[in-house]
């Protein structure tokens, strides 16, 4: 063979990406005695943990809830040193997982999956990558994540004659900053980070402000060992706990609004809110979600908070606080003095809602009405093409040579977020509609995730068949149920990523399977039990 030729390798299962879905997959299926290989452009484990280095990039679940719990030892034998963790903490811990499971010997780094063919004649995907393997497989599972899609649509990046940096792709060693004039665009939970981060650093910030965020403030405390025997010391109860709650926190809706007295609902809603956690969003009251009046209550609460903190500047009131949608219908930030930044003299915040910018140029960045602000270094937190994006931007084509791309270009369906029809033996995490597509703690959702996969793989080889495929009739009831469920909430009516609203031309519709992580896993389960009837396995 000579060195022109491509390597063909053969294999059981080809697993997409070295993130937390990534690394739990390769261990499970190579548990089952699977010949697997995991594939990451990334230059080593990690995931969104690796490529999202930018100043500033943190936890903001809980660290001891943003864990493996399938092996207590594993679980016990890692000690966070705060509640919030830092990125370089985060990427330590799975490095520690991968070793400790010897994982790195079946996984191929700096490689990116270009295209994966199905031939239904033999059953079989044919994978390639941009190094020129071309592997022979059975299984393709993604675990490329629900953000890992980065959107890269100004006009110029490339003729900027300073610095510039996204924070999807933040070099390890990133630029300079101290002294200099920096602009930062999106005020997300990236951009958010970013700039409370380095707003004492630069000599001049100038942020580039579109839409507002409801931001909580974050507490986060550094745990030494007590507070590590403490969490340690709840392994169980957080293993029967958080997999069944709404979202996969450790924590859950407890109070009813109706129930409550106005000034208990104060009450609750202040204590809540000095938890410094997403305890407001995710546990205060679940009417927020469904009922427009409760919904404004709970917003009008944390604008109120915002306005405050904002020390009544009407430019920053204007431009920060969310007027026009109710809080958690859109991703709710955590914060560590975010809006006193603005304060600070050498920061500058520029509103884009109404005069957006128009490309960067070789100075900085020019807006519509033609003002150009001068940078020294420009770092752009402009989201992601979440759910679809991984997937869409290689070529997969199932049965008859259908696109994966085309078709969820046309309408965004899949079956429980773990396959989709017309694409057999493709089995799939963090895609849209399931939850693990926002509205939920991610290693809890993924962990679900692939383990379900693992046993239907295990089922179906255990009955000697060896494809599956969701059916038709098994996708339209599952998009209908996912329509149905979100249709009786609040969230469709925000635009915003959960719609795919940052992409235009992007089909709009709810990623993620808002009906509850608990509840998502008992439908789950209550497949696999009635032996996969939305699914042809033959």
């Amino acid at each position: 063979m000579t060195t022109t030729e491509p390597t063909t390798l053969e294999l059981d299962a080809v697993v997409l990406g070295a993130g937390v879905a990534g690394l739990y997959q390769l261990h499970q299926l190579r548990e089952q005695g699977l010949r697997v290989r995991a594939y990451d452009a990334a230059g080593d484990v990690g995931g969104t943990w690796w490529w999202n280095r930018y100043p500033g990039a943190r936890f903001d679940s809980e660290g001891y809830i943003y864990q493996y719990i399938f092996d207590e030892k594993l679980y016990k034998d890692w000690s966070w040193s705060q509640k919030f963790p830092g990125q370089p903490e985060i990427e330590q811990w799975l490095h520690y997982v991968t070793d400790r499971l010897d994982l790195r010997r079946d996984i191929q780094f700096g490689t990116r999956i270009t295209a994966a063919h199905w031939d239904d004649e033999r059953g079989r995907w044919t994978v390639h990558t941009d190094r020129g393997d071309v592997v022979d497989t059975q299984f393709f599972v993604s675990c490329a994540g629900m953000l890992s899609a980065p959107v890269k649509n100004i006009e110029g990046t490339d003729s900027f004659a300073g610095e510039l940096v996204f924070t999807s792709s933040y070099p390890e060693q990133g630029p300079d900053l101290a002294g200099r004039r920096v602009g930062v665009v999106g005020i997300g939970a990236t951009g958010i980070q970013v700039i409370q981060t380095i707003a004492p650093e630069v000599g001049h910030l100038t942020v580039f402000a579109r839409t507002p965020q409801y931001a909580l403030p974050m507490k986060n405390p550094t745990y030494g060992p007590a507070e590590q025997e403490w969490y340690k010391n709840r392994f169980d109860e957080l293993r029967s706990t958080i997999p069944h709650t709404f979202t996969g926190f450790e924590y859950d809706f407890e109070h009813a609004w109706a129930d409550c007295s106005p000034e208990k609902r104060q009450e609750i809603l202040e204590d809540i809110y000095q938890d410094g956690s997403l305890k407001l969003w995710l546990a205060s009251f679940g009417e927020i979600f469904f009922v427009e009046e409760i919904s404004e209550a709970v917003s009008e609460f944390v604008r109120t908070k915002m306005r405050e903190r904002l020390r009544g500047d009407q430019h920053l009131i204007d431009t920060l606080v969310p007027v026009d949608y109710g809080f958690g219908t859109h991703r709710v930030p955590l914060e560590n003095g975010y809006l006193e930044v603005y304060h600070r003299e050498n920061v500058n915040l520029v509103n884009v809602r109404d005069n957006p910018i128009a490309r960067i140029r070789p100075e900085g960045i020019e807006l519509t009405d033609g003002t150009v602000h001068e940078l020294d270094v420009i770092i752009l937190a402009t989201g992601f093409d979440a759910g679809t994006g991984a997937l869409t931007r290689i070529d997969v084509r199932g049965r008859d040579g259908r696109s994966l791309a085309e078709e969820w270009g046309r309408d965004i369906r899949t079956t429980m977020g773990l396959g989709k029809h017309g694409y057999p033996n493709l089995l799939t995490t963090a895609v849209p509609l399931a939850p693990s597509a926002a509205l939920c703690n991610m290693t809890t959702c993924l962990q679900q995730q692939t383990e379900w996969i693992t046993d239907a793989v295990r089922d179906l080889r255990a009955e000697g068949k060896s494809t599956i495929e969701p059916t038709a009739e098994g996708e339209d009831a599952w998009v209908a149920h996912h329509e149905e469920v979100a249709s009786s909430t609040l969230v469709p009516r925000t635009t915003s990523w959960y719609l795919g609203s940052n992409i235009p031309g992007k089909p709009r519709r709810l990623l993620s399977y808002i009906g509850g992580v608990g509840t998502y896993r008992q439908k789950c389960e209550e497949e696999a039990a009635a032996g996969y009837p939305a699914f042809a396995r033959r």
